[in-house]
Formats: structure tokens, C-alpha cells, sequence
């Protein structure tokens, strides 16, 4: 699979330098006149158009924990000037780099490897420059650096850069990242956004999980497969981050985070991530499918036909010791057999579905019925349930069809109910499904019927343990999702978030259920961390963990009304993790600080106001809309972006949320009634000091030139740089350094028309075609993946 990032554009309009609180994200800086005596000056202000990237492909391939990547991209400039400069490519934090090569179009060019330290030295001149701590976000990386050959107006140059890097293991996870945090650097969206994996190993490929970003993964077998992310229209804000495992037995890999600056309480989050065995495939549970199929008039036409198709690719795709049966409903229903029959009948069972047609009413209480008959309790039973509208035909009470079922299905059964277009009852589904430890999902009317369900279809294909049960020891562990946990299936894994207390190693046992035989797997010394320190990666851990708690929340107000502390601890978790809800508005709307005082009035009105409106439907489009987005929540893996709405107000930095308030970047667990703030004066020595001693403050001080953040126990506040504060004690500096150098693989000298990297005001020769002014650093912009630090140069007339 080849990956393609296609046609980015990117922002430029400088010449010199202006107020430091005009951030480079909002892509317009308006420059002081370059110094060019003797040479013409350009005139000022300058409007330079967007700088393109025509196209960008990355192509990995992970070999035993060796990383290739290759990147190919093009710079277009569209503009009636030429322009040159640095091309300075940020290393991924803690690689270790062992093969570069750099083409510019065509002919290679001697690249030069920046350690961690040096690098941050060139991003903090830039940020003195330009007044503009964007770059910030870069701290704690190493960088490659190569000058490139000047673009000319309506020019390319073609850029290929290829990195090796080893790729360490922690915890039985093996991590490669990809920079793809260019949010800031970018004022128009990316037409296009992929990246492929080739993942390879001499041992069986286990969990595969990315946090960042939803990846399709494709096993060519147990040593090979192929992960794959694309997206379209979309500004990228988090780096790739793509975790696997490999080994011979059952796999459950532990990662933990403690954030010490939150003031939302000082306990840990974790994740696990639970995989059956490689060979689980050959000893798959029996089980039973009963399909139960809507085939009212409502469901005639091409939701039908569908239908069909669906249930006929699950027919096909059964296990040979599965057992299976089918059941249409309308008015009255119909059966293919009175049992569960063998895969040996599933011929004819084909030919029943196509006999199958759309005509009556919908009897829902009747259907159920049948099919919890049929359902054997010695063995699994999976009920896939498919309509498109309400009960209208026997009983049509949802509490009572709601209690009939309950009443007669035995714990072996469980129910994923789909909900066709928006005439079908959510609470009913919902409720089903929650229930009966199964999943709803709801095919909007622009979707493919077929396509949702033989893909759900393939997922539960063959489970391998069902049951499952979590036990941690001595450790306190607590609010874990998915909850209950779901059935294990062969070719897939279960992603498990939870806050704990306390830390250290401790045993993790789990337990499941396998051909009614109770089956235990210990892990032992699995590490909670204990500090801060022990917890360098995956932040995003705390937001996908809210993020499942909110969506859980939000579905239990609205199966079971509107509840005062429910409706709380929303309002608390959005506020502090920027996860904007149907009742958080405020995150945009409210002046701020929003401290606790602001979040128990907010939390009291929405209450209040909920308790006096009359309920909503729980069918329509509205309904079919907040069931599906709240089941979006419940069940995420990988954390989600603020909308697009509130884009300019919140930031997500690691762990931690920023709102903008009246010129600052503010981070939601600072309490102005009980923190003191540190100020610190904007580029001053302490502000780069505190930068180099914690790489998250770079990040958080990236934002802008204005932030209030928390770090180690302390909320700083970037002040403008000409206050007056005291000097601060700087912790030792904490950036990690290069562990290994690199020669390039290539030794030339670079072409004539590639300048020296130089920071002082230069003009080129007289046969060169154009006249330059003012100083390297005058112009920078920020394309994907890269910096390019430039100057103008005016075409020659």
C-alpha cells in the first residue's frame, strides 16, 4: 500500500517582524522592511500566497523493530518571486536514526543531523526571530537539516528524504511514531491524508492499536500485516502513533499515565490492550447465529435487497461446527426452520432469503420471542437483530417487550440490534443491547446496509473467550470501559481504559469462559507508574478514558432520565479534557476561568432545564443521531479533535485542554480562587530555561504568547516580555539527547546552486536571476513535516 499526502497548502505573508501576540498559526504576519541596502528593497508590505505541497507520500516498513520510512514530497511556489532556504525536518522523539538519505530534485544533497540539543538551539533562534514560539512544539527533538535550491515564481523542488530508526519495546509493546502534528502550521486543510505500514516479524504479529489515529489493519498471515490510515479535508493535529505487540501465547499489554498537575484529582489512568493467542483461530468456540430480519413494508426497496445481501454473506461466512437459523417479521413472522440447523443446510437457507420479501406491520415483541426460544444456554448464541421502524403490531410497549425478552433469554445470548434510517425506537435498541451484552448500531440512509453488517460480521466471526473478567490484586482500580467487558475474538483485541489509585507492579489475572469451561491467564509484575516521571508516554490516555466515561453517561441519562450528579461529572470531565457534549456550550460561550464555583452552576441549570422540558422522542432524526453519537463516545479507541466549531477555542496539548480567553491560552485544571501564578517573562531567559527542563511546557508554551499552565505542581503564566519578574529555579534540563550519529550513506559536494546555511543578509550573484534582502530568518513558513526558514528574492527585471 502506497501512502499518499496530497495537496497541502500552506500559509505565508511576511517580511519582518511584528507583535509578539500574533500567533503564526493564524498563518498573516506583516514584517518590519527587510534591511537591503544597497540592494532594491521588495516593496512593504509584502502579500506572499499560500506555498503548496503538490503532493507527500509516506511509505513504512517495520522489520523486526527496524523502521523505514520514506518520504516524497514537492513544494510549489506559486508566487512572482523566488524564494530559498533550510529544509529542517523534525526527528521523531526518541529515535534513534540509522540511514538518511536526501534528494532534491534529482541530486543528492549532504543532510545534516542536529542532535536533540542542537535542534532546540535552532528552534529557539527562529522563535527569537519571529517572535513566534510555535516552534516550541519541537522541543525535545532532534531535527535534520539540509539548505535547499532556490524555487523560482511558479516553480517545484522535489524533496525525498528516507530514516531508519530502531524502534524499542516497552511494556511488550513495540512503538513507531510518525510527526504529523502540523496543525499549527497549516491554514488550509489537507485535500488528503494517508500513511501505510508494512509491518513484518519472524514472530506472530499480536495487538495492534494506533491511539491516535482509526487505522484499517489487513493480516496477510501471522508475520505480516498491513495498517493503513486515510482521511480527507482535515488540518492534522497529533502525531501517528502506532503500538504492537508480538508472542506465542494470550497477550495483555499495560500503559499507564499519572499527570501531577491535574487538579481533577492525583490518580492514574490506564489502558490494556487484550488479544487472543495466534493459534486461537484453530480452536474457535461453537456458537449460534440467529438472524432476525424486519422484512415490513417500510423495508422494501433497496434496504431490503441489502438486507438480503448481508444476511446471505454471514449465511456463507459460518464456522463449520456453528449452528444457525432465520427469522422475518411483519405482521406475523416466519421461520426457515423450527431449530438451529448445521452449516450443511446453508444452500438452502440462501435460496429462503432470496424467497424473502418487504410486506405489513412490525411485530418486535413476537420475533424476540421466537428467537430467545431457539437460543441454546449451553452454548453462545449471538442474535443479530435488523429493523427499520417501530413496534406497531402485538404489544408496542417498550418496557414491556423490554421485560418480555429479559424474561425468557438466557445469559448465553447476546443481542446486536441494527436500526435501519431514523424511523426505528433508540431506546428499545439501546436498551436491548446494553442489556444483553451485545452493541446497536445505526445505518444512517446514506449508508450501505450490507457493507455495515458483513463487516460487523467478520469482527465476531469466531470468539475465542467469552466472559471475561478483569482482576488487579491489591491495586485499587476503578471506572473502567468497556463495561462489561466485551467477548474476545480471534483477529481482534479489546481496548480497556481505567483510573487506579496508588501504583507499582502488581499480578493482572484474567479470567473467560471457554466451552463452559473457566479458563485463567495471569500476568504477574505488571508496573502501574507510581510518579510522573514513570509516565512519559501515551498522554492521550486521561482524554480517551473521559471520552468513554461521558459516553457511557450520556446514554444512561437518556435511557433513564435526566440525574443531578450524572449530569456533574459531565460537566466536570468536558471541562477539564475539552470534550465539547450537548450540554457544554459553555466551553465557548462562558467567560472564563471556569473554576468549580461556574461548574456546579452550569451543571445546576442544565439540570434544572432538562428536568423541565418535556422528554424527546427516542425515534426520529434527532434521536437516531445522538444514540449513534453517544455510541461513537462509549466505544471510541483513539481520542477525538475538537470540533471544527470550536477549533479556535480549544487546544488539546497532551493530556491537558487550553480554552482562549480574551488573549489567552488557558489550561482548564488552573483555579484561579486556589493557585498562585508564576509569571514568567515572554522569550526571557527563564522562558527557554523552563522549556529545555520540561518538553510538555514547550508544547503547552507553543500555543502562544500568552498561556497559563500547570507543571510539577507549579500554574506559569507567559507574561509580555518586557515585565519585570524574579528569576526562577530552573529544574535540571530533561531533553533527550542522540544516542547515536549518523553519517549519510551519500558523501557529495552539494550542487553550486545549493547555498551555505548562513544566518547573515546575503545577495546573490548577478548571473543567479534574482536580488535578495534582509536575513534568512525574515521569512519562515511551516509545510508539513518540515520547516522551511527562507528568504525573499525579487525577480531580476
Amino acid at each position: 500500500m502506497k501512502a499518499r499526502l496530497a495537496l497541502l497548502s500552506f500559509f505565508l505573508l511576511f517580511a519582518a517582524l511584528i507583535s509578539p501576540t500574533t500567533a503564526l498559526a493564524d498563518g498573516i504576519i506583516i514584517p518590519d522592511p527587510p534591511v537591503c541596502h544597497p540592494e532594491p528593497c521588495l516593496p512593504s508590505p509584502i502579500s506572499i500566497s499560500q506555498l503548496e505541497i503538490r503532493y507527500h507520500h509516506v511509505d513504512v516498513v517495520i522489520d523486526d523493530q527496524i523502521a523505514r520510512t520514506r518520504v516524497d514530497q514537492v513544494f510549489y511556489n506559486p508566487n512572482e518571486w523566488t524564494i530559498e532556504g533550510t529544509y529542517i525536518f523534525p526527528i521523531p522523539l526518541d529515535a534513534v536514526v540509522t540511514e538518511f538519505t536526501l534528494w532534491i530534485d534529482g541530486e543528492p544533497v549532504i543532510g545534516e543531523i542536529l542532535s536533540a540539543e542542537e535542534a532546540r538551539r535552532t528552534y529557539e533562534t527562529i522563535v527569537r526571530e519571529m517572535q513566534d514560539p510555535a516552534l516550541l512544539e519541537y522541543a525535545d527533538r532532534g531535527a535534520v537539516r539540509a539548505r535547499i535550491f532556490p524555487i523560482p515564481s511558479g516553480g517545484e523542488r522535489r524533496i525525498q528524504l528516507e530514516y531508519s530508526q530502531v524502534l524499542t519495546a516497552e511494556g511488550g509493546l513495540v512503538k513507531y511514531v510518525y510527526p504529523l502534528n502540523t496543525e499549527k502550521f497549516s491554514t488550509h486543510p489537507l485535500d488528503e491524508v494517508s500513511i501505510s505500514v508494512d509491518l513484518r516479524s519472524n514472530q506472530p504479529i499480536r495487538a495492534i492499536y494506533s491511539p491516535s489515529h482509526p487505522v484499517a489493519i489487513s493480516r496477510e498471515d501471522d508475520f505480516r500485516v498491513a495498517v493503513g490510515y486515510e482521511e480527507y479535508n482535515l488540518l492534522p493535529d497529533t502525531d501517528f502513533v502506532l503500538y504492537y505487540s508480538i508472542g506465542e501465547s494470550e497477550a495483555l499489554h499495560l500503559l499507564s499515565y499519572r499527570d501531577p498537575a491535574d487538579s481533577y484529582d492525583q490518580d492514574g489512568f490506564f489502558l490494556l490492550l487484550l488479544a487472543p493467542r495466534p493459534d486461537a483461530v484453530n480452536q474457535p468456540l461453537p456458537k449460534d447465529v440467529i438472524l432476525v430480519l424486519d422484512r415490513s413494508g417500510s423495508m422494501e426497496g433497496e434496504k431490503f435487497m441489502q438486507a438480503q445481501q448481508a444476511l446471505k454473506y454471514i449465511l456463507m461466512h459460518l464456522n463449520p461446527e456453528d449452528r444457525f437459523n432465520l427469522i422475518s417479521f411483519s405482521t406475523g413472522l416466519e421461520t426457515y426452520a423450527r431449530d438451529l440447523r448445521s452449516t450443511s443446510e446453508t444452500d438452502q437457507a440462501v435460496t429462503w432469503v432470496d424467497r424473502q420479501s418487504a410486506v405489513g406491520s412490525t411485530d418486535i415483541n413476537r420475533a424476540l420471542l421466537e428467537a430467545a426460544a431457539m437460543a441454546d444456554p449451553e452454548r453462545p448464541t449471538y442474535l443479530i437483530f435488523l429493523t427499520d421502524g417501530l413496534p406497531t403490531e402485538g404489544v408496542v410497549d417498550n418496557t414491556q417487550i423490554l421485560n418480555n425478552f429479559a424474561a425468557n433469554t438466557p445469559q448465553s445470548l447476546r443481542l446486536f440490534a441494527f436500526g435501519v434510517g431514523y424511523d426505528v425506537d433508540t431506546f428499545l435498541l439501546d436498551s436491548l443491547a446494553q442489556e444483553h451484552h451485545g452493541a446497536s448500531t445505526y445505518v444512517l440512509p446514506e449508508e450501505s446496509l450490507d457493507e455495515v453488517l458483513s463487516s460487523f460480521y467478520a469482527k465476531v466471526s469466531t470468539p475465542v473467550l467469552m466472559d471475561l473478567q478483569l482482576d488487579f490484586g491489591d491495586l485499587a482500580s476503578y471506572d473502567l470501559y468497556p463495561n462489561p467487558l466485551p467477548d474476545l475474538f480471534d483477529g481482534s483485541q479489546i481496548v480497556v481504559v481505567g483510573r487506579y489509585r496508588g501504583g507499582g507492579p502488581t499480578d493482572i489475572i484474567l479470567t473467560g469462559n471457554l466451552d463452559d469451561s473457566i479458563q485463567t491467564f495471569t500476568f504477574p509484575e505488571q508496573q502501574f507508574a507510581t510518579e510522573s516521571e514513570d509516565s512519559e508516554n501515551l498522554p492521550s490516555i486521561p482524554r480517551l478514558w473521559a471520552t468513554r466515561k461521558i459516553g457511557y453517561l450520556l446514554n444512561q441519562i437518556r435511557l433513564d432520565g435526566p440525574d443531578q450528579e450524572l449530569i456533574d461529572q459531565i460537566v466536570r470531565l468536558s471541562i477539564r479534557f475539552g470534550i465539547v457534549t450537548p450540554y457544554t456550550s459553555y466551553l465557548v460561550s462562558e467567560s472564563l476561568p471556569l473554576g468549580a464555583e461556574q461548574q456546579d452552576r452550569i451543571a445546576e441549570e442544565t439540570y434544572n432545564e432538562m428536568k423541565s422540558a418535556p422528554a424527546a422522542p427516542s425515534f426520529g432524526q434527532d434521536a437516531v443521531e445522538q444514540a449513534a453519537g453517544e455510541g461513537a463516545l462509549r466505544d471510541a479507541d483513539q481520542v477525538t479533535a475538537p470540533p471544527a466549531e470550536v477549533d479556535n477555542h480549544i487546544r488539546i496539548v497532551g493530556a491537558r485542554t487550553f480554552v482562549y480567553d480574551d488573549g489567552t491560552w488557558v489550561d482548564t485544571a488552573f483555579e484561579p480562587d486556589k493557585m498562585q501564578v508564576v509569571q514568567v517573562a515572554f522569550l526571557s531567559n527563564n522562558y527557554f530555561a523552563l522549556v529545555a527542563a520540561d518538553s510538555q511546557l514547550g508544547a503547552a508554551f507553543a500555543l502562544g504568547s500568552s498561556v497559563i499552565v500547570l507543571s510539577n505542581g507549579n500554574a506559569y503564566q507567559v507574561v509580555p516580555a518586557d515585565s519585570t519578574v524574579p528569576t526562577l529555579e530552573i529544574p535540571e534540563t530533561q531533553i533527550p539527547q542522540t544516542t547515536t550519529e549518523l553519517e549519510p550513506d551519500i558523501t557529495l559536494t552539494p550542487s553550486a546552486d545549493i547555498r551555505p546555511t548562513e544566518t547573515e543578509p546575503s545577495s546573490s550573484s548577478s548571473g543567479s536571476g534574482f536580488l535578495c534582502g534582509g536575513s534568512m530568518l525574515p521569512i519562515t513558513i511551516f509545510p508539513f513535516l518540515g520547516l522551511l526558514s527562507l528568504r525573499i528574492c525579487k525577480n531580476k527585471k
